[in-house]
C-alpha cells in the first residue's frame, strides 16, 4: 500500500555534524501547569512556550512549524554557502551555488534599480490592441506574472489516466476577492493602504505623484471588476463547482473579447481538444471587463502586476516599499527577513528539486524510514477499523470506501526521480533574468504535460517543506522530509509523542480521502458519486456539526472563524486525533511505546504530542488575514476544537462532563 521514496546516501555537501541541533519533540518547559487540562488544554500544553517565544520581528506569526522550518532554512543556507563558494564539477551543485550568489548579491540588485522590469514595460507600453494582448499575456505568465486569469494543466476530473490544459481565475493584489468588498473600518482603511501602496510603487518607476495616484485608482478599480466576478473560496471547495470541461471554441463563445486560440498558441502549450474553465463566471467577467475598460488602463493594470512580481528582487526602495504593505500593513511583520532567508526561500521556489536532493541527502536516513512506516501501517490500521466499523455507513459505501483505502498510495522523504533543471539558465551576474529562467522552465514543464499520462510520481512540494498533503486525484499521501524532523518526528524518541505530533498529521491526511472534497473521488482519483444519497445525507449532518462547532470560535474579538471554509481541515484534525488515539493501543502492545514518561502515560503524552505542535504567538493582522483566507482553524482551535470532542482525551486526563474541555452529548464526529 505504500510507495516508499528510498535514497543512496551520497557525498553530502555538508557533514550531518554541521547540521543545527534538532528541537525538542516534548517540551516540558512549554507547559503551563496553573492552567487546568480540562478547561484550557490549550494554555495546559502551550502556555509556558508562548511565554517564552515572542514573535521574531521578521515573522507575523511565530510556531512549531516555523521553528522547524527556520532550522531547515539554516540547513539549507549551509549547503547552498558552500556550492557557492566557487565552481562545482556537478551541475546541480553548480546551479545552486549560481543561483544563491546571485540572490546575495544586494549591491548588484541596487546598481540595476528598476532596469530588469524596462524589457517586460517596453512591450506593454507597444500594446496597440486587444487583439495583440494574448501574446502579451503568454509572455507575462509565462514569467510568473499573475494578471487577468491563469494557464495551467491538471489531471481531468473525470479521467484521470490524462492531463488538459486549465484556465481559472488570477490577478488580484490583495489576498482573496472578499478584502474589495468588506464594509469594517479595517477593511476599508487596508484598501486605503493598497491604492497609496501602488501609488509608490509607480512613483518609484518613475511617474509623477498624480499620475501615480491616478494610476494607482485604475488599478484598484480593474482589481475589484475582477474580484466581483471571481469564485468565493468556500464555493471553491467544491469540486464539482471548478469542474467545467469544454473545448476552446466553447471557452470563446464564454469570454468571446479575448482570442483564446491565438493566446494558446502563443503559450507553445501542446495542442488539447479539451479545457478545464474552472470558473466560467470569472472568464465572462473577464471578457467583458475587456470590452469595457480603456486599453491604457489595462496596461496600467500590467505594469503594476510586472512590477509586483519581482518587486522583491530589485533594488532596496521596491524591496522595502512591497515589505511594508505586503508584510507589515498586511501581516504585522516589523521588520523584513534577512536576504539570506529570502534566497534560500527563493531557491526552494525556483530548483527545489536540486535543493530537496541535497537536503534528503543530509537528514533523512534509513532509521527515520522505518520508525515513519511503522506510524503509517499502525494509522492505516486504524482508519481500515473506523471504516469497517461506522454505524453510519452502509454495506454499499462501505464496500467503496475499503476499495479505495486499498489503493491508497504514500510518498515519503522525496521523489524517486529528481527534476532535471538542465534548461535552466542560472548567470550570478543576473537575478532576475535567472529568475525568469527558472519560471519560464516551469511553466513549459507544467504545460508540457497537457495530452500526456499522468505522472504518477511527480510531487507537488519540495523535500524541505515543513507540510505534508492528499492529492484526491492520485489517491496519495505524501509526507516531505522537511516536516519528518523534531518536533514532529523523532526517529530516536518517544512514539506516542511522535503518534500525537506526526501520527495526527498522518492520520489527518489520511481522512482527507473521505471529507467533503475527497469522498467525490473515487479509488483511481475520477470524480464520481460513489456514496448512496443516504450515506451522503447522513455525512453532511455530521459535518454540519463541525461547522457550526468551529464557526462559533473567535480568534480576535468579533472575528469568527468560517465554519464552511475550514470544514475540511477540522474534519481531518478530528480524524487524525481519533486514528492516532486508535493506532497507540496497537503500539503499546508491541512494547514500542513506555508506560510512563516524566509523569506522563503514553495516551497523556499522544495529546501532548498533538498541542505542542500548534503552540503558536500571531500579530493581530495574520490572524484575522488568515480567518479571512486560510482553509485551516487558527492554532488554538486546532487543539481546543478535536481534543473536546475527544473521549480518550476526557478519559486520559479524568476530564468532568462540566469541563469545558469536554464537549460531551454536543460532540463532534464524522470518523
Amino acid at each position: 500500500m505504500t510507495i516508499i521514496a528510498l535514497f543512496a546516501l551520497l557525498a553530502a555537501p555538508l557533514r550531518a555534524a554541521d547540521i543545527p541541533a534538532p528541537i525538542a519533540s516534548f517540551d516540558l518547559t512549554a507547559l503551563d501547569r496553573s492552567a487546568a487540562p480540562c478547561a484550557d488544554f490549550y494554555q495546559f500544553a502551550c502556555g509556558g512556550w508562548l511565554k517564552s517565544h515572542p514573535i521574531p520581528s521578521d515573522q507575523s506569526r511565530w510556531g512549531r512549524f516555523n521553528e522547524l522550518a527556520e532550522r531547515n532554512k539554516a540547513v539549507l543556507r549551509g549547503i547552498l554557502e558552500k556550492e557557492a563558494a566557487g565552481p562545482k564539477s556537478d551541475p546541480v551543485d553548480q546551479r545552486l551555488g549560481d543561483l544563491y550568489a546571485a540572490c546575495t548579491d544586494e549591491d548588484a540588485a541596487e546598481k540595476r534599480g528598476a532596469d530588469p522590469l524596462k524589457e517586460d514595460f517596453a512591450a506593454i507600453d507597444a500594446l496597440k490592441s486587444v487583439a495583440e494582448l494574448p501574446a502579451l499575456l503568454a509572455r507575462l505568465h509565462a514569467e510568473g506574472v499573475g494578471a487577468a486569469f491563469s494557464f495551467n494543466s491538471d489531471q481531468d476530473y473525470k479521467d484521470s489516466t490524462k492531463v488538459i490544459g486549465e484556465v481559472d481565475q488570477s490577478g488580484l493584489g490583495l489576498p482573496d476577492r472578499d478584502y474589495y468588498f468588506k464594509t469594517d473600518e479595517k477593511s476599508v482603511r487596508l484598501r486605503k493602504q493598497y491604492v497609496w501602496h501602488a501609488a509608490k510603487m509607480f512613483g518609484l518607476l518613475g511617474d509623477d505623484p498624480k499620475t501615480a495616484a491616478a494610476e494607482a485608482e485604475t488599478v484598484m478599480r480593474l482589481e475589484t471588476a475582477l474580484a466581483k466576478v471571481s469564485m468565493d473560496r468556500v464555493s471553491r471547495r467544491d469540486p464539482e463547482n471548478v469542474y467545467h470541461k469544454m473545448s476552446a471554441k466553447e471557452l470563446a463563445a464564454i469570454s468571446p473579447a479575448f482570442d483564446w486560440n491565438r493566446y494558446f498558441v502563443e503559450t507553445e502549450a501542446p495542442a488539447s481538444p479539451w479545457l478545464n474553465v474552472v470558473s466560467t463566471g470569472f472568464l465572462s467577467g473577464f471578457s467583458a471587463e475587456l470590452s469595457a475598460e480603456p486599453l491604457a488602463d489595462w496596461k496600467t493594470y500590467l505594469r503594476w502586476r510586472a512590477a509586483g512580481s519581482l518587486a522583491g528582487w530589485l533594488s532596496r526602495d521596491f524591496v522595502n516599499e512591497s515589505f511594508d504593505f505586503g508584510g507589515r500593513k498586511l501581516t504585522g511583520a516589523k521588520e523584513l527577513k534577512p536576504r539570506w532567508k529570502r534566497c534560500v526561500e527563493l531557491v526552494d521556489g525556483s530548483i527545489g528539486h536540486d535543493l530537496g536532493r541535497r537536503y534528503v541527502e543530509l537528514t533523512f536516513g534509513d532509521e527515520g524510514k522505518r520508525r515513519t512506516d511503522q506510524l503509517i501501517v499502525a494509522l492505516q490500521k486504524s482508519l481500515k477499523t473506523d471504516l469497517e466499523g461506522l454505524d453510519w455507513m452502509t454495506a454499499k459505501t462501505r464496500r467503496k470506501a475499503l476499495e479505495k483505502f486499498a489503493a491508497f498510495t504514500t510518498k515519503i522523504g522525496g521523489p524517486e526521480k529528481w527534476r532535471d533543471y538542465a534548461g535552466v539558465k542560472i548567470d550570478r551576474a543576473d537575478l532576475v533574468g535567472s529568475v525568469r529562467s527558472a519560471r519560464a522552465y516551469e511553466t513549459r514543464r507544467r504545460l508540457g504535460k497537457i495530452g500526456k499520462p499522468v505522472d504518477r510520481k511527480e510531487w507537488d512540494m519540495t523535500p524541505p517543506t515543513v507540510n505534508a498533503y492528499y492529492n484526491p486525484q492520485l489517491n496519495e499521501i505524501v509526507f516531505p522530509a522537511g516536516i519528518l524532523q523534531s518536533p514532529f518526528f523523532d526517529r530516536d524518541g518517544d512514539q506516542a509523542i511522535n503518534l500525537g505530533a506526526i501520527g495526527v498529521v498522518i492520520g489527518h491526511e489520511l481522512t482527507h480521502g473521505f471529507d467533503d472534497e475527497g469522498r467525490k473521488f473515487d479509488a483511481k482519483g475520477n470524480m464520481s458519486e460513489w456514496w448512496t444519497p443516504e450515506d451522503a445525507e447522513k455525512f453532511e449532518a455530521k459535518t454540519a456539526c463541525v461547522v457550526d462547532q468551529y464557526g462559533s470560535y473567535e480568534p480576535l474579538p468579533g472575528v469568527k472563524l468560517n465554519g464552511k471554509l475550514t470544514l475540511g481541515e477540522n474534519t481531518a484534525d478530528n480524524g487524525g486525533v481519533r486514528l492516532a488515539s486508535m493506532a497507540l493501543e496497537e503500539l503499546k502492545k508491541s512494547g514500542a511505546v513506555p508506560a510512563d514518561v516524566n509523569g506522563f502515560s503514553p495516551e497523556q503524552r499522544l495529546y501532548l504530542g498533538f498541542a505542542q505542535v500548534w503552540c503558536q504567538n500571531s500579530t493581530e493582522e495574520s490572524m484575522r488575514m488568515l480567518a479571512a483566507v486560510d482553509p485551516h482553524s487558527a492554532a488554538r482551535f486546532r487543539v481546543i476544537g478535536p481534543l473536546s470532542n475527544s473521549e480518550g482525551f476526557a478519559k486520559a486526563f479524568s476530564c468532568k462532563p462540566t469541563d469545558a474541555m469536554a464537549r460531551g452529548a454536543n460532540s463532534c464526529r464524522v470518523w
